[in-house]
């Protein structure tokens, strides 16, 4: 059985572990060895410090149907509206690793300090890698905020064996779950995996997350492959329509070992159109060098495919840290 999940198999889940219903594993250990080898001549090294001319100190709450999104970095933003905040896959940790000295380490800081974060309400955390679910960060929220932290299967248990005052609550795609009177939140399958170690891949599961508002739909996305584009297409047909997409854009090379796991900047201007949203952030680039593209590419990328697709550039913007946007 499971270490973090027991319950009923379904599409997803075979009694032990999760999968994606277009069965798509991630990478095995002789893929592994061959991209940390291989990557000795293609990664591009990114500079040890790269900091972001911006940093934010948001309202104590943006109230009625305004939106201000923040971008922390990476795959985290602070999400204010209707009075209530709201904290995405949130990491202030200086590694995105296990281990305190090594791992992928951070170039630039948040772009909200902590000490700067308003009073949070709820966490959303999309699954169990340590560039999204970053334990020492989540038992900070607790002690200081006590937030609700909305997470797939199996992470609740996670954060709960390392802080039993981490407010975790768990569910499974298709949940939609009311934050408050105006919010509510529910999780859609994404094409993804999970693992916090070498025994317990796909123990717990992934998900990305409709956030339903006064101000309209918003679809936030951490991590995923693009597939045939089934998951983007059925967001829109499900829960459209989206205000706002917040996809992916970074950490995608090599191509033949994260193609399945992580978009390209083409592939998230294509789930942008297949899910039909209004308006577009990007995220997952310019903090933790996880793969091999330069720091910039992922920029570059972007406004390359915006271009080809014919597409504004305003409708799908790459913030930097610190930098906030407003609906």
């Amino acid at each position: 059985m499971s270490r973090y999940y027991q319950g009923p198999a379904s599409d997803h889940f075979d009694g032990e572990r999760f999968f994606n219903p277009l069965r798509t594993p991630p990478r095995g250990r002789r893929d592994l060895l061959r991209w940390r080898f291989e990557r000795r001549a293609t990664r591009t090294k990114w500079p040890a410090w790269a900091p972001s001319p911006y940093a934010d100190r948001p309202p104590a709450r943006v109230g009625g149907a305004a939106v201000r999104i923040s971008y922390v970095g990476h795959a985290s933003f602070l999400v204010q509206t209707a009075g209530l905040n709201l904290l995405l896959d949130p990491v202030w940790s200086k590694r995105a690793s296990p281990f305190r000295f090594i791992g992928p380490k951070r170039v630039n800081d948040p772009g909200i300090a902590f000490a700067d974060l308003p009073p949070i309400d709820a966490v959303l955390v999309s699954h169990g890698h340590y560039d999204h679910l970053d334990i020492a960060t989540l038992s900070r929220l607790a002690a200081n905020h006590r937030p609700r932290v909305i997470t797939p299967l199996g992470n609740d248990t996670i954060m709960r064996r390392r802080d039993s005052t981490i407010a975790a609550e768990a569910y499974d795609w298709g949940d939609r779950i009311m934050l408050d009177d105006a919010i509510d939140v529910t999780l859609i399958p994404t094409q993804h995996w999970s693992a916090r170690n070498l025994s317990d891949r796909n123990m717990s599961l992934w998900a990305s997350f409709v956030i339903g508002a006064p101000a309209g739909r918003i679809y936030f996305v951490a991590d995923s492959g693009y597939g045939d584009g089934r998951n983007f297409h059925a967001v829109r047909e499900r829960h459209g329509p989206l205000r706002l997409a917040i996809l992916p854009i970074g950490a995608y090379e090599p191509r033949w070992f994260m193609r399945d796991q992580h978009m390209n900047p083409a592939e998230s201007v294509q789930a942008f159109v297949d899910c039909g949203a209004e308006f577009a952030l990007g995220h997952h680039y310019g903090t933790f060098q996880l793969t091999d593209e330069a720091i910039d590419a992922p920029l570059d990328a972007l406004g390359d495919a915006l271009r080809a697709a014919g597409i504004a550039a305003d409708r799908f913007c790459a913030l930097r840290p610190g930098q906030f946007l407003e609906l």
